[in-house]
């Protein structure tokens, strides 16, 4: 246990402050009080506070709002509400607004102390991880791409065997994974890395324009060419190419890309004329190309060649371990563009981050953090400034393993007839967690006796 940490104790009774004072000071916290949130902000202003528990009624300023313009002044405090209105809506209402956790009227002291205890758990996590997040971006950064998880030191050692090769290399991974950044990175690491490095995306052009944009054309070849264009391949000759999104094209032009690699020719549209080109190609997919070759959408023959190599990029979900170090990343990234000093995420934000999906992977965990650079008023970033149709996500139905958790969270709550503790004791989580599925279902103790 932290002897030292700070504990502020906000109610209007003094039974409340003395008995807690006495309490948590006998086993060895720091513990000021004060009778009203007026006081309680001048002490915050003046202690380190690092735990305060704020009584949800109070005259002036309630806890809830309380606990918004502590945060305010200091943005790593935790607060748990106490209250004698102990229903879920009160427990999801002060939860939902930032709130750690809550406690009843009349609560017993040893609940009070094992729940500080676990607080402290909690913020010692967030310390060492924004700690460590200080010296992560030197530590975990490899040619642009900044992770430290198993799959992804894997994915660096392939990257440094096959970059000084020329070998075809095929990226797959979803949508936001950094596909590109992978790929330049083979270029960074390769012979080639004073040469140029052209990225373009099969799938931003018609299919009647890709073939120019790759090959180039000649001038009156095609309406709208009123002049000679070299493309891609051209362009990126003695170099790298990048084709994104490789399994959107056509049939004709996967016989010219297939040419062009076997042969190291091409040509232009409108024209005769065999141009020589030495294109090192990386391509990129979050397509089956394999089951698009049974299905004849793609040439076998093309994919073989694309399919020298493949590099396949786990989802953001499954290297979890990387999620801060990029977050951190993107928040000295987007602060220094936007002239914003954010120097940190408050607990809950970070919570959120390593518990979400993230189905938009590392595009959307940096979106994200954009956004919240650009909405924050404070020097760190709140779940107040991320989408909120994210963090509270509406409830849904469906055959899926969310409503099959849904259920079962709501069968164990008639069973124990609304008792928040013992439900989750049952399920195995923590009341908080049981309280933001609650809020996520939308459901209060009335409805679940409907």
């Amino acid at each position: 246990m932290r002897k030292k940490t700070k504990i502020l104790v906000v109610d209007d009774e003094s039974i409340v402050r003395e008995s807690l004072h006495d309490w948590l000071g006998s086993v060895g916290y720091d513990v000021v009080t004060a009778e009203s949130g007026e006081d309680a902000l001048l002490i915050i202003k003046q202690k380190k506070i690092k735990i305060m528990l704020a009584d949800l009624i109070m005259p002036g300023i309630d806890g809830i709002e309380l606990m918004k313009k502590a945060r305010k002044i200091v943005p790593t405090i935790s607060t748990v509400i106490i209250t004698a209105h102990g229903t879920i809506q009160t427990a999801i209402t002060a939860i939902r607004e930032g709130a750690y956790d809550y406690v009843e009227k009349p609560f017993c002291p040893e609940k009070v102390e094992l729940l500080i205890k676990n607080l402290i758990e909690h913020q010692d996590l967030i310390e060492e991880n924004i700690s460590l997040r200080r010296k992560v971006e030197e530590k975990y950064l490899f040619e642009g791409i900044i992770a430290k998880s198993p799959k992804m030191v894997k994915i660096f050692e392939l990257i440094k065997t096959v970059a000084p090769t020329s070998a075809t290399v095929l990226i797959i991974g979803d949508t936001g994974t950094g596909k590109e950044v992978v790929a330049r990175a083979i270029h960074h690491q390769g012979q080639r890395r004073n040469q140029p490095f052209i990225a373009t995306s099969c799938a931003a052009l018609p299919e009647t324009l890709l073939e120019s944009e790759l090959f180039g054309h000649e001038k009156g070849s095609f309406t709208g060419a009123v002049e000679r264009k070299k493309g891609k391949f051209e362009a990126a000759d003695k170099g790298t190419l990048f084709l994104d999104e490789i399994g959107e094209i056509n049939a004709n032009t996967q016989i010219h890309l297939l040419r062009a690699l076997e042969e190291k020719k091409i040509t232009r549209v409108g024209s005769n004329e065999e141009i020589d080109v030495d294109v090192r190609v990386i391509t990129a997919t979050n397509r089956n190309l394999r089951s698009m070759v049974r299905q004849e959408q793609f040439r076998e023959d093309l994919y073989y060649r694309l399919n020298v190599v493949t590099i396949e990029l786990p989802p953001l979900r499954d290297r979890r371990e990387d999620i801060l170090p990029l977050a951190e990343h993107f928040l000295k990234k987007y602060g220094k563009e936007n002239n914003k000093s954010i120097k940190n995420f408050s607990p809950e934000v970070v919570e959120f981050m390593l518990n979400y999906s993230w189905p938009g992977n590392v595009r959307e965990l940096e979106n994200m953090i954009e956004r919240g650079i650009i909405l924050s008023k404070q020097n760190a970033i709140t779940l107040a400034e991320l989408p909120q149709d994210i963090v509270y996500p509406a409830p849904h139905e469906g055959k899926t393993i969310e409503a099959v958790m849904r259920k079962h969270i709501l069968n164990v709550l008639k069973e124990t007839k609304g008792n928040i503790t013992k439900a989750a004791k049952i399920l195995g989580i923590r009341r908080m967690t049981l309280y933001n599925k609650l809020k996520k279902y939308d459901y209060t103790v009335n409805k679940l006796d409907s």
